[in-house]
């Protein structure tokens, strides 16, 4: 079996991360979650209308950070499938799927920040399929995020059987 090191020093870099970028966004109301799946211009435009510029500010600084969050996690994601036997006992195309999940649920995310970064710049009210894309984009993230969780639970306890 391949070093399976790899995959540790990932996981908690994305772990440790992930907590960080929490924490430094909790103060945010209403929450980032919530601009992540605003649809429609004006919705998103009143979640940032309700932010301070400080707000708006501290939002934007941390999408760098969360770029870096995102690498770390899709590789982890992809060498928890390919480097360790967690998924071995699932058939050869959920074992593919495992092996996608988290990458696919990063390069989602990084285009949800490129759209985020552009979005926040300016009011845009002008293109509505921005909004409409930066959303599908959080919803495939967060969906391909589950379903990892999802996988990884479903191939544990597979393997206890």
């Amino acid at each position: 079996m391949r070093a399976v090191w790899p995959v540790w020093a990932s996981g908690v870099l994305a772990a440790v991360l992930f907590i960080g970028v929490f924490i430094y966004l909790w103060p945010l109301r209403p929450g980032v979650i919530a601009l992540q799946f605003a649809w429609h211009p004006q919705t998103f435009g009143g979640i940032i209308h309700l932010w301070s510029d400080a707000d708006l500010a501290r939002y934007r600084s941390h999408l760098p950070v969360d770029m870096a969050t995102l690498l770390a996690y899709g590789a982890f994601g992809w060498l928890l499938a390919t480097r360790t036997p967690v998924f071995v006992m699932l058939a050869p195309n959920t074992q593919a799927l495992a092996r996608l999940c988290l990458p696919l649920a990063a390069a989602f995310d990084a285009a949800e920040n490129a759209f985020h970064w552009w979005l926040t710049e300016m009011p845009r009210f002008d293109t509505p399929g921005t909004y409409l894309a930066s959303t599908t984009c959080s919803a495939l993230k967060w969906g391909l995020l589950i379903g990892f969780g999802v996988l990884v639970l479903w191939a544990l306890a597979r393997t206890e059987d």
